[in-house]
C-alpha cells in the first residue's frame, strides 16, 4: 500500500543500527532472540540520543520465537527497561517480519496513533527448539499436566512410545507444510525452470561478498553496527561470514546441496545466522521538534502470495512492480535496487522474470515488462549470501542499509524487495526527504 498522508503526518526513518550477523553456533550461540533484541534496541537509544520514557511502541519480528515468550517486542522493551507504558506487539512474516514491522510502524504514525517507535526484527537459529514428536506429547502431557502422576503410571504409558525410533527428538527442518520441500529444494526448481546456471550462481554470490567487503573496508557498515558482548565476555564487532578472498574458482568446488545433480551450494545460498537489527521511526513533525534529521521516508509497500507448490521464491518479481506503482516509479527511476538473497537462484530468477514481457503479460496483467535490472544498483553493498539471513532481521538491516546510503549519496529513491517461506513477498519504497 501507499502510506496515507490524509491527514498530513509523515513517517520518516531517523536512524537504524543493527548487531553482527554471525553464523548460527558461534559467538552468539548463548544469545537467544530476546536478548539479540535487547542489544540492538540498546545501541539505537545510545546512538539517537533518546530517554527510554521516549519510545512510545514497538513492533518487533521474528520467526523462531520462544515458546514461552513469543512476544518478542513487550520482551524486548521490559529487558530495555523502557517505560511501563510503552506497548509492542510481535509479527512474523517469515523472512518479511521485519520490514512487515516496520510497515506497520509507519501505519500506526500516520494514523496519529503514535509519533516515535522503534520496528525490527531478531532471530537466534543457534537457540531453536528442538521439538518432541505429537507421539510423545500426547502419552506424557496428561499425566506431567496432572500433577498426581506416579513413577508406575509414566512406565505404563513406554509400551505406547515404541519404537524407539519413533520418540527420538527431531532435528529442526524448515520446510513448507504445504509441499513438504525445504527452501533449497524449491530454489533448485527455480533454477532449473528458469534456466539459471551453477555459473551464474556462483558469479552472484562471489559479487555480493566482494561488495559487502568493499563495504567494510570503505567503513559503510560502521554507523549502523552496534558491537555485541556475549555471556563470556567477549566483545563482537563485525559481521562473521563476509569472505572478502572468496572466488568463483572456490565456489565451484563444492558440492551440491538440495540434489546430487542440483546447482546449489552451500557458497551460493544464505547461511543460518543469528543477528538482530532495529529502526527508529517517527512523525516528520516529531523529529523535527526533537532537532533529529531523518534519513528517508517509506512511500509504499507491497505484500503478494504466489502458490509454493510452484515458484515458492517469486514473491518479489510481483511485489516490487506493485509498490512502486503506488509510490508512482517506475523500476528506471529509483536509484538502488536491494534485493535479499535467500539464494543466488532466486535473485537470478526474480530479476530474469521482471525483464519479461511474458512474464508481465500472465502474472501483472501488463503489456511490458517491469524492466531490466542495473547491475551497478543492486545490492550495492553485498546482501544476505554474504552478511548472513537472520530471518526476522533482514528486512530492518535493508532498511537501514538502504536510509543510510541515500542520506550519504544525496539519492532520491530505492526499492526493496525480499522473498518469504509460505510462497510470500514483500517490496518497499524508501525516498530521500525533500
Amino acid at each position: 500500500m501507499a502510506t496515507d498522508k490524509k491527514n498530513g503526518r509523515r513517517a520518516v526513518v531517523v536512524s537504524g543500527v543493527r548487531t553482527p550477523f554471525v553464523k548460527s553456533f558461534t559467538d552468539f550461540t548463548k544469545l537467544d532472540t530476546i536478548a539479540l533484541g535487547v542489544a540492538a534496541v540498546t545501541g539505537l537509544l545510545k546512538k539517537s540520543g533518546l530517554r527510554h520514557s521516549d519510545i512510545e511502541a514497538m513492533i518487533w519480528g521474528g520467526v523462531i520465537l520462544p515458546t514461552t515468550s513469543p512476544n518478542l517486542a513487550r520482551e524486548i522493551a521490559l529487558d530495555v527497561r523502557l517505560d511501563p507504558s510503552c506497548e509492542g506487539y510481535t509479527v512474523t512474516r517469515a523472512c518479511a517480519s521485519g520490514l512487515q514491522a516496520i510497515t506497520n510502524a509507519v501505519s500506526a504514525i500516520e494514523r496519529g496513533d503514535n509519533d516515535v517507535i522503534i520496528a525490527g526484527g531478531s532471530d537466534s537459529t543457534s537457540n531453536a527448539s528442538i521439538t518432541l514428536p505429537s507421539k510423545v506429547v500426547h502419552a506424557i502431557a496428561p499425566l506431567a499436566l496432572g500433577g498426581k502422576a506416579s513413577a508406575a503410571d509414566y512406565l505404563g504409558v513406554l509400551s505406547q512410545l515404541m519404537p524407539i525410533s519413533e520418540i527420538l527428538p527431531r532435528q529442526p527442518k524448515i520446510a513448507e507444510r504445504s509441499t513438504g520441500e525445504v527452501m533449497g529444494e524449491s530454489a533448485e526448481r527455480m533454477a532449473k525452470r528458469n534456466e539459471i546456471s551453477r555459473q551464474a550462481q556462483d558469479e552472484f554470490a562471489v559479487r555480493s561478498h566482494h561488495r559487502a567487503a568493499a563495504a567494510i573496508a570503505a567503513g559503510r557498515f560502521d554507523d549502523e553496527i552496534v558491537p555485541v558482548q556475549t555471556p563470556s565476555g567477549k566483545w563482537v564487532h563485525a559481521d562473521g561470514l563476509v569472505r572478502a578472498d572468496t572466488s568463483v574458482e572456490r565456489l565451484a568446488k563444492l558440492r551440491p546441496v538440495f540434489a546430487k545433480d542440483g546447482t546449489l551450494t552451500a557458497g551460493n545460498s544464505s547461511a543460518l545466522t543469528d543477528g538482530a537489527a532495529a529502526v527508529l521511526l517517527m512523525s516528520e513533525e516529531k523529529a523535527k521538534a526533537m532537532g533529529l534529521k531523518p534519513l528517508a521516508t517509506i512511500s509504499a509497500w507491497s505484500y503478494v502470495g504466489v502458490d509454493p507448490a510452484d515458484q515458492l521464491l517469486m514473491g518479489p518479481a510481483l511485489a516490487i512492480p506493485k509498490a512502486l506503482d503506488r509510490a508512482g516509479l517506475k523500476l528506471a527511476d529509483v536509484d538502488f535496487v536491494d534485493m535479499h538473497e535467500a539464494f543466488a537462484a532466486q535473485v537470478l530468477s526474480v530479476l530474469k522474470m521482471m525483464a519479461s514481457a511474458p512474464f508481465a503479460r500472465a502474472r501483472l496483467g501488463r503489456d511490458s515488462a517491469v524492466g531490466e535490472v542495473d547491475p551497478a544498483k543492486l545490492n550495492v553493498h553485498g546482501g544476505s549470501l554474504a552478511l548472513g539471513h537472520p530471518f526476522g532481521a533482514t528486512g530492518a538491516r535493508m532498511v537501514t542499509t538502504m536510509a543510510n546510503e541515500l542520506a550519504r549519496t544525496g539519492k532520491q529513491s530505492a526499492v526493496l524487495g525480499l522473498c518469504a517461506a509460505g510462497g510470500l513477498g514483500a517490496a518497499a519504497v524508501l525516498e530521500a526527504i525533500n
